[in-house]
């Protein structure tokens, strides 16, 4: 749920793949938590590149292993609280493809229900990649809620990385 920003900040598969399995080896150093790290990560570095949809969904199953064939209606009615990677990052990838637009991703994975926190986080990640700008009325909310020094830390990372943040709705 932390890796997006690796995708953000490499711009190779390798260097992605890798720095991703350093993000997750301090808290998730089961092969699987790893798997699920360089997933998210290497979805984020495609979506960002421009790959549609589709292409991100054939290189994840492929590399992955994942089933990312199944919808969001096939998963809701078993799915239930589930903190492996195994089970909540294919469905929040599933989340962002099933969507159409970054707030629509975010709230296809909270709608799954279980690890929903995760699941949006990973999804979101890949949306915000994909659709690009976040929606102001998003991010005025979460200038509001932030500490100051944590805002600080997203913009600095934001210009680093050539991410935009829109300005405050007027």
């Amino acid at each position: 749920m932390r890796v997006s920003p690796v995708g953000f900040a490499f711009d190779e598969e390798e260097e992605v793949l890798t720095e991703a399995r350093r993000s997750a080896e301090v808290t998730h150093s089961h092969p699987e938590g790893i798997k699920g790290a360089q997933a998210t990560a290497l979805a984020v570095l495609l979506a960002r590149k421009g790959c549609g949809k589709a292409d991100i969904k054939r290189e994840i199953q492929s590399r992955f292993g994942y089933d990312l064939e199944r919808s969001l209606d096939d998963i809701r009615p078993a799915y239930s609280f589930d903190v492996t990677c195994q089970g909540s990052v294919p469905e929040a990838i599933i989340a962002f493809l099933e969507s159409t637009s970054y707030e629509d991703a975010i709230r296809n994975a909270i709608s799954l229900g279980g690890d929903s926190d995760t699941q949006a986080c990973i999804a979101g990640g890949i949306a915000q990649a994909h659709y690009g700008t976040l929606p102001v009325a998003i991010v005025d909310l979460v200038r509001i809620i932030l500490p100051e020094d944590l805002w600080a830390i997203a913009e600095a990372f934001s210009r680093r990385f050539g991410i935009e943040i829109p300005g405050p709705a007027v």
